[in-house]
């Protein structure tokens, strides 16, 4: 990996982690089998305290006053985010109404001066995420909506279940919340090969509290996290304070969008981008989505 710049890497024999904002040896062996092992062992790995303490509150402060941009709207869906299919049966997990209530800042709305741009873009920071999920590289989206967004969740609302159209999610929590919001998943539910419908549906149900597992983050975390085949969501927001975290989304793969009609749902609107890339997309599996 490069040892440039703000993500706190080092050429051998240096230290320049006081230079960038986090303290943590992005190159340092032991940090990144620890986090591989995390990933294989449960799917996710958190870094507590990533972000420099005394740049959290910047973190929270340039996340915050872009929150009032997201597109928020109230809506209906299912684990899967697939148009409802009454032919499918009646105890099918994608019959089972959830209400999504979050909302999205999209990236042409973040200041390409802001840390998370800044922490997103840089190539130190990406060869960090490629090393832990042991890929050769990784690319930024090049959805300019997508690839890097602020998530906002207001008191009363959550992200109900889902699973991640991308293979692996990078995700930093920005601003905690008053109380509730707590990030919940049930690791490796199904694969690449197989839904697992009826342990999907057990959580659904609420049967299937002994396949979650349960995490609290704080301002800073830095969250690595195999959201493709890992049911997860975030519970409902209580108190008076929003949580807010930025995502990081990256592929092994160059040149990928959402699609218009997942991008419209997220953000409201589409760009030419989107239009004209026909609805093409890469899949690695063939999961309902």
């Amino acid at each position: 990996m490069s040892g440039t710049s703000m993500s706190g890497t080092s050429m051998p024999g240096t230290d320049t982690r006081a230079a960038g904002p986090t303290g943590y040896r992005l190159d340092d062996p032991e940090l990144l089998a620890r986090v591989r092992a995390d990933l294989r062992a449960g799917g996710c790995c958190v870094l507590p305290d990533f972000v420099r303490p005394d740049l959290v509150d910047t973190l929270r402060r340039e996340c915050a006053e872009v929150a009032p941009l997201a597109y928020s709207r109230v809506e209906t869906v299912n684990v899967y985010n697939t148009e409802p299919d009454p032919s499918l049966p009646g105890r099918h997990p994608a019959r089972i109404p959830l209400r999504r209530g979050n909302a999205f800042v999209a990236r042409d709305l973040i200041p390409p001066g802001a840390l998370v741009s800044r922490l997103y873009a840089d190539p130190a920071f990406q060869g960090f995420v490629a090393a832990c999920f042991e890929l050769p590289e990784v690319h930024e989206l090049a959805d300019p909506l997508a690839g890097l967004t602020v998530n906002v969740i207001s008191p009363g609302r959550s992200h109900p279940w889902h699973f991640d159209t991308n293979e692996f999610t990078v995700s930093l929590l920005t601003q905690a919340p008053s109380d509730g919001g707590g990030f919940e998943y049930c690791p490796g539910i199904r694969s690449a090969r197989a839904e697992n419908l009826d342990d999907v549906r057990a959580v659904l149900d609420g049967r299937g509290d002994h396949l979650v597992r349960r995490l609290t983050l704080r301002p800073g975390d830095l969250q690595l996290f195999l959201g493709r085949y890992s049911l997860h969501r975030v519970d409902t927001v209580r108190g008076g304070t929003d949580r807010h975290s930025a995502i990081f989304a990256y592929t092994g793969r160059p040149g990928v969008l959402g699609s218009p009609t997942r991008t419209r749902q997220l953000f409201g609107r589409v760009t030419p981008a989107h239009l004209a890339a026909g609805g093409r997309t890469v899949r690695v599996d063939e999961l309902m989505d």
